[in-house]
């Protein structure tokens, strides 16, 4: 609660401009499409700051008011959302504050979590799950986030979805992973590979094209409900410095905009932008690269 105070002041919506008409301000919980921002940080491996997360990147999101998405047209001002402000977690209690976060998530329609994170993917996905059953995946990152601990500990950043797939919440043959090129112990690679997830490297994606890599997601997903994770570290750290465990070699932001536009149609039933580290941003633009990564999932899901 005190973060919340600290860091906001009075309740924050995303694509918030102080006297715009383009800003969110119902606060429904009721609402079709809820903003929520989850600054939970104590599952982080390297930097930390991820709970600066969620005011940051609302910030940011005052770049992206000024007239309706350049290439669908789609204005998602006539979406029946809302910005709730921010989730409550159980300080320096990791098994807690998942408990909290699932719990809360759990009677909101269609959750676009603005992380905190990645460790928040588990309980969002958790309560997805006591709605809707295993969901497809469709995960942004550097890394696979499918250790079975990070140092010890079983329930953190990088073992999230670990977690997901031994539990049932995911389909794992219709999981796909975009970005992927950090360190990684062979037998957790093959782990991963092995329960049926498609991994497509960064350098994949670099020899390939938007378009390309769109069309795989969308024949591995099909009609079935997916949900969306996005870890800023995909993007490679000339385009988001703003991270705790950054890796050189990633995505550029055009290539994540080719690929999200080419994804409409897909059954999405909720997303989670995280991991960006306002303390190791440079001049925002980590935290606009989240928030548009945002635009373009609204920009999808509009009709």
């Amino acid at each position: 609660r005190s973060i919340r105070r600290m860091a906001h002041g009075t309740t924050p919506t995303f694509a918030e401009l102080a006297g715009s008409f383009l800003g969110i301000e119902s606060r429904r919980s009721d609402a079709a499409f809820v903003v929520a921002g989850i600054p939970y940080d104590i599952g982080t491996t390297n930097r930390t700051g991820q709970r600066f997360g969620p005011p940051a990147i609302r910030a940011a999101s005052r770049m992206l008011l000024d007239g309706v998405h350049p290439t669908s047209w789609r204005d998602w001002k006539r979406l029946d959302i809302a910005d709730i402000g921010n989730f409550q977690i159980a300080l320096g209690e990791i098994q807690a504050s998942l408990k909290k976060i699932q719990e809360q998530a759990a009677p909101l329609k269609h959750l676009i979590a603005i992380g905190g994170d990645h460790t928040i993917s588990l309980p969002l996905l958790r309560a997805l799950h006591a709605k809707r059953g295993p969901v497809a995946l469709i995960h942004f990152d550097a890394h696979v986030d499918t250790w079975s601990d990070n140092f010890g500990q079983p329930y953190a950043h990088g073992s999230g979805f670990y977690h997901a797939i031994n539990e049932g919440l995911v389909v794992p043959e219709k999981v796909i992973q975009i970005g992927i090129r950090s360190p990684v112990q062979e037998d957790t690679m093959q782990w991963t590979v092995g329960k049926g997830v498609t991994v497509i490297s960064a350098m994949d994606v670099h020899e390939s094209s938007p378009a390309a890599i769109a069309e795989r997601v969308r024949k591995i997903v099909g009609d079935t409900p997916v949900y969306l994770s996005f870890d800023i570290d995909a993007l490679d750290p000339a385009f988001a410095p703003g991270t705790g465990t950054p890796e050189v070699g990633g995505l550029a932001t055009w290539q994540m905009q080719g690929i999200l536009r080419r994804l409409e149609g897909l059954a999405f039933v909720g997303m989670d932008v995280v991991e960006v580290c306002p303390p190791y941003d440079v001049s925002e633009i980590s935290s606009l690269a989240a928030a548009s990564v945002i635009y373009e999932y609204l920009s999808i899901v509009s009709k």
